[in-house]
């Protein structure tokens, strides 16, 4: 039974969501805020969070910016706002999906176990599969990453995207091949999807992100993950 905390000031969201959920098969547990959802995440460690934005005390982002420096649990956004800054701000932030209200109980629930598929549907394979390219190493089961000696720590989205090009190093993924693979991510139809996602990840995996040594940019095409590590492309 996976464990959802759900993040809303209004306590009748709280209780619409959390008994849609329990019939569902989940474990809930409630926060009214962000400053108070960093507490519970701290002690019931959910498996996913539905997080609204609008909140007094600490809003959704400001939870984001302190949860993302602990926990790498996935996180969908909950928010009246429809605005495309407003996606991206919450995607750079390392939201994996955004779901804008008013929503259909039906679509929410979807959307998690979607969310909760990608992230967690290795854990119970009986032998881990690793992609090895250069000195960057990928566990598909454990969902670990690590460059050299260095474990990395990566949001979900983040790992599904060097999966996919780490399974093919050298092929050229234009940014229309890299979004509908993140398939049941609502951040599909936001133009700027994958370049914040490579933005994040360079700064993760890379010595220099200024001058990428692993995900190259095709310039008019798209990105590929570097093969033979020839310096000098960006």
């Amino acid at each position: 039974m996976k464990t959802v905390l759900i993040v809303d000031d209004k306590m009748s969201v709280q209780r619409l969501i959390a008994d849609y959920l329990t019939e569902n098969g989940f474990r809930t547990v409630l926060a009214n805020n962000g400053r108070e959802a960093l507490f519970v995440a701290r002690h019931e460690k959910p498996d996913i969070v539905l997080l609204d934005i609008m909140m007094p005390e600490m809003d959704g982002l400001e939870f984001m910016r302190r949860f993302r420096k602990e926990r790498n649990t996935p996180v969908i956004m909950l928010t009246a706002k429809v605005e495309e800054t407003d996606k991206v701000v919450g995607l750079e932030l390392g939201a994996d999906d955004y779901v804008t209200k008013p929503f259909g109980m039906a679509e929410l629930v979807a959307r998690i176990r979607a969310v909760l598929r990608r992230v967690y549907e290795h854990d119970e394979a009986p032998s881990a599969e690793v992609l090895r390219v250069g000195d960057v190493s990928l566990d598909k089961r454990t969902r670990i990453v690590t460059v050299g000696d260095r474990k990395v720590e990566l949001t979900p989205s983040e790992f599904d995207l060097l999966t996919i090009m780490m399974a093919a190093p050298g092929q050229v993924f234009s940014r229309g091949d890299l979004l509908e693979r993140l398939k049941g991510n609502s951040f599909e139809n936001v133009e700027r999807t994958v370049d914040v996602h490579i933005r994040n990840l360079r700064a993760k995996i890379e010595p220099d992100p200024g001058s990428p040594q692993h995900v190259l940019t095709v310039f008019g095409v798209g990105y590929r993950f570097n093969s033979d590590f020839d310096k000098g492309s960006s």
